[in-house]
């Protein structure tokens, strides 16, 4: 892919000025320009990997001045120009980040300490979870569906080749979105190793072979996402027990997996696990999804019984135990046993190294680098993004925030709006929610009003006999207008932008019954779950609107 670039030089004199140009924006790779003395113009083709800054600074080693045209023929150059960015960190936010600030001019250095780049999403986090899962959930299928005439049968299931294509996508994913970025792109540089901060802008990197090396700045951006808690359960640190890394990767199906845990991660895994063929026990502290809407774990627990997941609410370990290949689980009353342990309690920010005091970095007493909309932080020059601030650990969110971040950094203006921030947990049935839950909004003062569907109205779920779950929308009572939504469904995950960019367009819940949906699909549920605020949906015949 190719960029259509002009430029207006100022300082030409003759043909001569214009060929001495032309040429030396020719010497840069990926760059074929045409220079015109009349016009006092370079156009340019370049490769995305080349950035405006680079171009540039080539002209300004002429002795000539320039400045970019938009295409409307007005001036426009990437505040960056000139700057150095150094980012910590080489995840989702991080790349972003990179990519951004090299397109508005800046040169980027961005240091990793791990054996590879594209942090947790890509190499342990998202993309193997979500594969593992779709893997567990067609051997489900298998195993039972809900059609009569489709016979039920237990899947053959072979780990090893599974986990096999696993990783081949986890390395053609790391290799396409990460690794291949940094190979094409000059103006980002890869230091290995690990830092800390001397001061605001200079940080501090102990290589792998020991040795140190300063790397200075204009601006940085921490982007170092966030890692596994330990919660404090005596005799745990003498034990191998899993990470949800280890979960993912492991080669072998457990007899017995026990999940210490019942967030997110906790649940994903442990259905996964079970339908690969483990007999699982969740040990919930106070029940699955607690910080959600109390109907969603509710239901979900539901479901979890029916695959017989055991599920222990109010639930802590005292004590944990391994002998002989077997975790010995000391709880209130009772002692489980199992071959297998997946700790799955939380992902603390990746900060505790990183000497945030020496920049005058202020977090929370969790370690959460506290930051405003624009990823600012406390210390002039300092941003941060993703897992490692106050903001949601969402791969997208950490995302975007590295993007806005470079443009702020670079001299911009944007602004990251998480009013309307979809989430979604890939159980099944999916648990997908946006905006306010109606607890939060009561907290917030918001007078509400809210509608529960039972899936059993939906078409679409009734013609899949999967109907176990319900959609569920708040508004604001005040203006009729919608400001959450949970939803539990097989579909829920693609069914939740819908409620977010309703959300985000200020749609009253008239407007969204209103609402054109296609028949027969999930989505509908929406506008029936809307239509409950003033009829009742059970009377409606069939594409009612």
């Amino acid at each position: 892919m190719t960029n259509k670039i002009t430029l207006a030089i100022s300082g030409m004199t003759c043909d001569h000025c214009a060929r001495t140009v032309e040429d030396a924006l020719n010497s840069l790779h990926g760059v074929d320009a045409r220079v015109s003395f009349d016009t006092g113009r370079a156009e340019i083709n370049a490769k995305d990997s080349v950035p405006v800054g680079r171009l540039l600074r080539a002209l300004e080693r002429t002795g000539y001045e320039g400045n970019v045209l938009d295409d409307d023929g007005n001036e426009y150059s990437g505040g960056g120009a000139g700057l150095h960015v150094a980012i910590v960190g080489t995840g989702s936010g991080a790349f972003a980040a990179a990519l951004k600030a090299v397109e508005e001019g800046a040169t980027v250095s961005m240091i990793e300490r791990g054996d590879v780049v594209g942090g947790t999403c890509v190499n342990v986090g998202c993309v193997p979870s979500k594969i593992m899962i779709r893997s567990a959930h067609l051997a489900q299928y298998q195993r039972r569906n809900p059609f009569d005439g489709l016979e039920n049968h237990e899947p053959t299931i072979d780990r090893r080749a599974l986990l096999a294509q696993q990783i081949a996508r986890v390395d053609e994913l790391r290799d396409a979105k990460y690794e291949s970025i940094l190979e094409g792109n000059e103006s980002i540089q890869l230091i290995k190793g690990t830092a800390s901060f001397e001061s605001a802008t200079t940080l501090v990197v102990m290589q792998p072979d020991g040795s140190f090396q300063t790397v200075s700045a204009d601006r940085v951006l921490i982007a170092t996402g966030s890692a596994p808690a330990l919660p404090a359960v005596p005799g745990l640190t003498d034990v191998p027990y899993w990470t949800s890394a280890e979960a993912l990767f492991a080669e072998a199906i457990p007899k017995h997996l026990m999940v210490i845990g019942s967030s997110v991660v906790a649940v994903e895994i442990a259905q996964a696990y079970r339908r690969l063929g483990s007999e699982v026990t969740v040990l919930a502290r106070t029940k699955l999804l607690s910080q959600e809407d109390p109907s969603l774990g509710d239901e979900l627990a539901k479901a979890f019984e029916a695959e017989d997941i055991r599920v222990l609410t109010k639930t802590t370990a005292s004590r944990v135990d391994f002998n002989d290949g077997v975790f010995a689980v000391a709880i209130s009353g009772e002692t489980l046993t199992g071959d297998a342990l997946l700790v799955a309690s939380g992902r603390p920010p990746n900060t505790r190294d990183l000497n945030l005091a020496a920049a005058g970095v202020e977090t929370t007493p969790e370690g959460a680098i506290i930051v405003d909309d624009h990823m600012r932080t406390s210390a002039p020059n300092v941003y941060a993004a993703g897992d490692c601030t106050t903001q949601p650990q969402f791969v997208y969110v950490a995302a975007a925030a590295g993007t806005r971040a470079a443009v702020n950094l670079t001299g911009g203006d944007a602004a990251l709006d998480l009013s309307a921030m979809p989430a979604v947990i890939f159980t099944d049935p999916q648990v997908a929610t946006v905006g306010l839950s109606e607890a939060a909004a009561q907290s917030a003062k918001i007078n509400t009003e809210s509608r529960t569907l039972p899936l059993e109205n939906v078409p679409r779920a009734l013609a899949n006999f999967e109907t176990h779950g319900f959609i569920k929308l708040v508004i604001d009572a005040d203006d009729d207008r919608l400001i959450g939504a949970q939803i539990l469904a097989t579909e829920a995950g693609e069914m939740i932008q819908t409620a977010a960019l309703a959300i985000r367009n200020r749609m009253t819940v008239q407007e969204l019954a209103d609402q054109l949906f296609p028949y027969l699909t999930m989505v509908e549920g929406l506008k029936l779950c809307a239509q409950t605020f003033f009829k009742d949906v059970k009377q409606l015949s069939c594409c009612a609107g």
